[in-house]
């Protein structure tokens, strides 16, 4: 753990609720591990020691935000859930007014599962190229140049492009029979807040209750569609996955259809709204007249 940050979290958040500028602060704890990190949520000054931050801290604090309507509340943020913030401004989720964020430049985090942590950095932190926050009211470390990156940043699907149509329905039919549909992939989501879940619509019923590979397919595939320009890719819906179905693939599939077509990325500001939900007549895709 890097003391100089965890300090800066405590003394900044021991700030905010004795001031009553916020009434709770989300952040990080340590788990009952011993070893990882899990979300925590602050609501005395007294108990700003229990905050921490290091390389499992892998949670989207901007979920929780969702939740955290009513009164001001403070988060402390990676850049990926930054963006997450972004997002749910310009889709008028939350108010900004209402949310004092603490960013913290991130040097990347490692994979985190029931059993422990890894080593490695996680996929998605060895292909960023943004380390500071691109929203914040105070932050803490100090930006760098970003280099260049070296790397596509869609070099994760670029194998799944390679097969055939033939290759690409099975290996998805495979994994989506593993699906058990407990949702957690979709609770975890900053992008799925919606009240009632199209799964869950008896008039029209979408998706049918019974698990199997056809239905699991319509629910994997509808929820992929519903995130195109919206998801930041943090990676949250596969590392919950109990059956490790590599959500992000698809996620990160669609995310750079909606780059190449519109040069959008998601989150990188609150004032552009994503383009699958807006329209421009004067947009011209080259799919047809």
């Amino acid at each position: 753990m890097d003391e100089n940050i965890i300090n800066q979290i405590r003394e900044k958040a021991k700030e905010l609720l004795s001031s009553g500028t916020v009434e709770c602060v989300i952040g990080y704890e340590a788990g009952t591990d011993g070893m990882t990190s899990r979300p925590a949520f602050i609501y005395e000054a007294s108990d700003v020691e229990r905050l921490v931050f290091d390389n499992t801290c892998t949670h989207n604090l901007a979920t929780y935000l969702i939740n955290k309507k009513t009164n001001k509340v403070a988060v402390v943020v990676k850049p990926c859930d930054a963006r997450g913030i972004n997002v749910l401004l310009s889709e008028r989720q939350i108010e900004r007014e209402k949310v004092y964020v603490i960013g913290i430049v991130c040097q990347g985090v490692v994979p985190v599962s029931w059993s422990g942590s890894g080593k490695d950095l996680q996929m998605r932190c060895k292909l960023c190229n943004q380390h500071a926050p691109v929203i914040y009211d105070f932050l803490i470390g100090e930006p760098a140049v970003e280099p260049v990156p070296t790397v596509s940043p869609w070099t994760s699907v670029a194998e799944m492009e390679s097969k055939s149509s033939a290759e690409k329905t099975d290996y998805w039919n495979k994994q989506f029979s593993k699906c058990i549909r407990c949702y957690a992939c979709r609770q975890v989501c900053m992008g799925c807040y919606c009240k009632e879940c199209f799964v869950e619509l008896l008039d029209p019923e979408w998706v049918g209750i019974k698990i199997d590979t056809s239905e699991n397919s319509m629910w994997n595939m509808i929820r992929a569609f519903h995130l195109s320009g919206r998801c930041i890719g943090c990676g949250e819906c596969a590392r919950v996955c109990p059956v490790d179905i590599p959500l992000g693939l698809l996620n990160m599939k669609l995310a750079k259809e909606v780059a190449e077509h519109f040069e959008y990325r998601a989150g990188l500001s609150a004032e552009v709204r994503a383009p699958l939900a807006t329209f421009n007549k004067e947009e011209n895709l080259g799919i047809g007249e």
